[in-house]
């Protein structure tokens, strides 16, 4: 079997920054213990799979699903970006919305000049009354103002310097048996974050989609206000367009940089 493989850097508008996606266009699923191989394989945050939607019945272009080098997850941001990028930019997809259907429903998306935006589930983080007894220790001992939880545990710094100094004990997160955010007012930008999920073979992830499901609903409400600019204080960084839309739903919004393309060729036996 042979398959194409794109490489492209999400979340940023320079080379070597932002979240590195490998994207893999399929005509057809293949089976899901070879996609985690080749996942493992290529050992980025995400590699991401996409076939076009088989029945003209159905509310999407393409079916989606992302692995992480150890298991697949129910939501990535960064290869959906990169995905829609590969699309309009290399595969001729020339409808002005990219709808994929995944197992967190249906995600538009949309072109905006050199951004695209991103539909995505709101996930409103509530109060977390027992939080893991090692988070603080997790977390290199930071000050914690409050801890919150949706799919993933957010905790709130007391500023950006804070997230950006945070000293993570990765074997201590991967007990807590969590995924964490960490996130801050932002000096420059509406918010800051980071991101750590060394339970999904991620020790700190560059710049995380998903996570914003939850940070855009939680400073909703803090900041009051609709609209907001992120950035992600990774080692590659990252910068993100938020709005919080009206009922269930997020726009996330970034550009992407192309890095490769390339071949590979798996035989019968694997």
């Amino acid at each position: 079997m042979n398959f194409t493989l794109f490489q492209i850097d999400a979340f940023t508008d320079k080379l070597f920054c932002g979240n590195p996606a490998a994207v893999v266009p399929l005509q057809k699923w293949i089976d899901g213990k070879l996609m985690q191989k080749i996942a493992f394989e290529n050992n980025l945050s995400e590699t991401v799979f996409f076939v076009p939607c088989q029945t003209s019945a159905a509310d999407a272009d393409f079916e989606i699903r992302w692995f992480t080098p150890e298991l697949e997850i129910n939501l990535c941001g960064h290869a959906t970006l990169a995905s829609a990028f590969v699309l309009s930019t290399y595969l001729n997809f020339d409808k002005p919305e990219i709808r994929f259907s995944s197992q967190s429903g249906i995600l538009p998306v949309k072109k905006n000049g050199n951004v695209f935006e991103m539909d995505f589930p709101s996930w409103n983080p509530e109060i977390m009354s027992n939080p893991p007894v090692n988070l603080n220790a997790a977390l290199g001992g930071t000050d914690i103002l409050s801890v919150y939880k949706n799919r993933d545990i957010l905790v709130e710094l007391p500023g950006e310097d804070a997230v950006r100094n945070c000293t993570p004990v990765f074997s201590l997160i991967k007990q807590t048996g969590h995924k964490i955010i960490i996130t801050s007012k932002g000096d420059k930008v509406d918010f800051v974050s980071r991101f750590f999920a060394p339970t999904a073979g991620i020790d700190e992830d560059p710049v995380t989609g998903s996570a914003h499901s939850q940070l855009i609903p939680f400073w909703n409400k803090r900041l009051h206000k609709t609209k907001m600019t992120a950035q992600q204080l990774s080692r590659r960084g990252g910068s993100l367009f938020c709005e919080q839309k009206q009922g269930d739903r997020v726009m996330i919004g970034g550009s992407c940089v192309f890095y490769m393309k390339g071949e590979f060729e798996i035989g019968n036996d694997v």
